[in-house]
């Protein structure tokens, strides 16, 4: 990250703080109040393109330069966002190739935010013209600690532009229109193309029958591919422009976790250092924000990241938008921590008085004052933090487990014509996710880019889509002695989404011993069963009907017309095994199985599980710290199984202790030795 990185003596706390939007001699106030609240770090000027740049050829930073000043004499280290993220409206105006079409054909007017296209020559020129004078100016402030490129990058255009760009995009991926031919199968309903020009963007004048079925795979694949790099191509451009004045800072911007519309696993190539906005929904278990913090960890790398948002107390786009209860914001700030996080942020300082955001939480409230528990709990949880200091900074988190997700495979998961409309990529890898959280193992999301090979157990789950030489990377890793679950619905596309001919699940059918004949779907409420250990479970949406070649039957289905076909099979494979779920399943069953599983390959708890408690291990050169984080509404009591130190309350224990939690309770764990 440079010279100026984060490893210095704390965790950075703070977030996005707006004074533009306020009078000027409001801002001292405000920053007394942040600072009373041990805020350190403050994200600026993510929305300002419009008052910096007034005009054609106009730049103007009076404004910036005395908030700049005035943050740096309070001793605020800066995030500093180029604001790109909305154009002004001005150029909407002047230059209308900037504006996006919708995926139903409307061209947009000037409004909202994310409403650039990311193939517009106006954008591309204005945009990193705007992030390299504003590095040039702000080179030498010695409080910028971070380049924060837009905001939230999203969405997806469908214009002019974006079709043009789209056929230059095809023409370099696949050289000549024969090749592409062949790759979207173009034979099929007479979609043959002769010329390039011809080709069209897919949405709901081509391709599409709805906003979610489209007839040509291969088509819409590649679209959001094309999207993907187009909207990283743009962040790349003010990557660039910034890093020519100010090559020691880190550049990042803000993802959001599990988002469909962009390959992630693609862009953390291209980031000094990941950063997400982390807002789960009310009713989201905790091990699904556990989870999108793991991938955020795993498209940086491995690498810690930045929390660069999350609400102090509430939201104001969900249906229902209830606060987060006392303790909350303190747990699911740690949590993120746990899961690789080196600062704590939150969107917003101070709460807006106008727009959609006005009734989004912020430290400092409409009140103006601390007089407040969102305020009090900020500043608890500041003070904390000092007592904290630098000790997990840096620290790597500890896996022995692996699993696999890669967008390409979500994408052509989602888009396939059947076989179930209930079929849900997503939700079937948190279900396998669950199973591993619950039981205290420490998990990597990884992706294609990838290594296997320093982790005991791959999961890789519904992987439908097996690029080159991915099965040669699993063979390697199940033949060196690793352990690799699949499950049903996998091996049966290429990386075009061109179905494997020879016998599911194609090029993992040695791997896994088995031949997958045919899937019966059932619809909800349907189910077969099987039993596996002597207990009896329910195989619900997917049902592989599959003959074993060298695999081992673990169980069988009990019903219809495939009963006593194997449901579930461990193939030998080297010195490694390879197992084969043929059915979704229910989060009891994932458990048991998966915690057998990481019995035999070695995958050991970081700590016993207990119902509600999450238990994360990082390591540094200071040490290994237990992240010990209690979701429960009532007190919970952890075994421990070495000699470790509370960092949070100083208690010190010893190995067969139990540490007691109170609800909503945290502690970080240092290992004595």
């Amino acid at each position: 990250m440079g010279n100026r990185e984060m490893n210095g003596n704390k965790i950075w706390y703070g977030g996005d703080y707006n004074p533009e939007q306020w009078p000027e001699e409001t801002w001292q106030g405000d920053l007394d109040l942040l600072k009373g609240a041990g805020i350190d770090t403050l994200t600026l000027n993510v929305f300002s393109w419009a008052s910096l740049q007034p005009s054609e050829e106009t730049y103007d930073f009076a404004r910036l330069d005395r908030i700049m000043d005035l943050v740096r004499k309070n001793g605020f280290r800066v995030i500093l966002a180029t604001s790109t993220g909305a154009h002004p409206a001005w150029m909407a105006k002047r230059h209308p190739d900037i504006l996006r079409t919708e995926f139903n054909g409307m061209r947009r007017k000037f409004g909202g935010r994310h409403n650039s296209c990311p193939n517009s020559p106006s954008y591309r020129l204005y945009a990193p013209r705007l992030a390299g004078k504003l590095a040039e100016r702000y080179a030498g402030c010695e409080n910028l600690a971070a380049w924060h490129i837009s905001n939230e990058f999203g969405g997806t255009c469908y214009c002019e532009n974006c079709e043009r760009a789209f056929r230059a995009w095809l023409r370099e991926k696949y050289g000549t229109l024969e090749a592409l031919n062949r790759a979207w199968d173009t034979a099929f309903w007479g979609h043959t193309f002769y010329d390039w020009d011809e080709i069209v963007v897919p949405n709901l004048l081509s391709e599409y029958l709805d906003n979610e079925r489209n007839m040509f795979q291969g088509i819409a694949l590649d679209y959001k591919r094309f999207n993907s790099d187009s909207m990283l191509a743009c962040f790349q451009m003010e990557y660039e422009a910034v890093k020519a004045f100010t090559p020691d800072i880190p550049v990042t911007t803000n993802l959001m976790g599990f988002y469909k519309e962009l390959d992630y696993g693609k862009w953390g190539r291209f980031m000094d250092i990941v950063s997400w906005d982390n807002y789960p929904e009310n009713e989201d278990p905790p091990a699904k924000i556990a989870m999108a913090h793991d991938l955020m960890r795993g498209v940086g790398g491995g690498k810690p990241f930045l929390l660069m948002e999350q609400t102090p107390s509430v939201a104001n786009w969900l249906p229902y938008n209830a606060l987060k209860r006392p303790g909350v914001m303190r747990l699911w700030s740690y949590q993120a921590a746990a899961h690789g996080a080196d600062s704590i942020l939150f969107f917003q300082m101070k709460r807006s008085v106008g727009a959609c955001e006005k009734l989004h939480g912020a430290v400092i409230d409409h009140v103006g004052n601390g007089n407040t528990r969102v305020y009090r709990e900020t500043a608890a949880l500041g003070e904390e933090l000092k007592r904290l200091g630098g000790r997990t900074l840096g620290a790597r988190t500890k896996a022995d487990a692996a699993l696999y997700f890669d967008w390409d495979n979500w994408w052509a998961i989602d888009g396939s014509a059947g076989p179930s409309k209930d079929l849900d990529y997503l939700e079937e890898f948190f279900l396998y996710y669950q199973a591993l959280y619950e039981e205290n193992i420490g998990v990597d999301v990884i992706g294609p880019q990838d290594s296997f090979s320093e982790y005991r157990l791959v999961i890789a789950p519904m992987l439908y889509m097996v690029k080159p030489g991915l099965d040669e990377k699993i063979r390697q890793f199940v033949s060196d002695g690793g352990c690799f679950a699949a499950t049903c619905f996998s091996g049966m596309a290429d990386e075009n989404d061109l179905i494997v001919t020879g016998g599911y699940p194609g090029r993992l059918r040695d791997i896994l011993g088995i031949w997958v004949e045919e899937s019966d779907a059932l619809p909800e409420g349907r189910e077969n069963h099987f039993t596996y250990k002597g207990k009896r479970y329910p195989a619900r949406l997917l049902c592989d009907l599959s003959h074993p070649e060298g695999a081992q039957a673990l169980s069988a289905y009990e019903e219809d017309f495939y009963a006593g076909m194997p449901a579930l099979t461990v193939n030998r494979f080297g010195a490694g095994q390879a197992f084969y779920m043929g059915a979704c399943s229910g989060p009891e069953f994932y458990r048991h199985w998966l915690s057998d599983v990481c019995k035999q390959c070695g995958a050991a708890p970081a700590l016993p599980p207990v119902e509600g408690v999450e238990v994360t291990e990082r390591e540094n050169e200071n040490g290994t710290f237990l992240f010990v984080l209690n979701h429960n509404e009532t007190p919970a009591l952890q075994p421990l199984s070495a000699p470790c130190r509370d960092l949070l309350g100083g208690a010190r224990y010893e190995a067969g202790d139990s540490a007691a939690l109170p609800a909503k309770g945290v502690m970080i764990l240092e290992r004595i030795v």
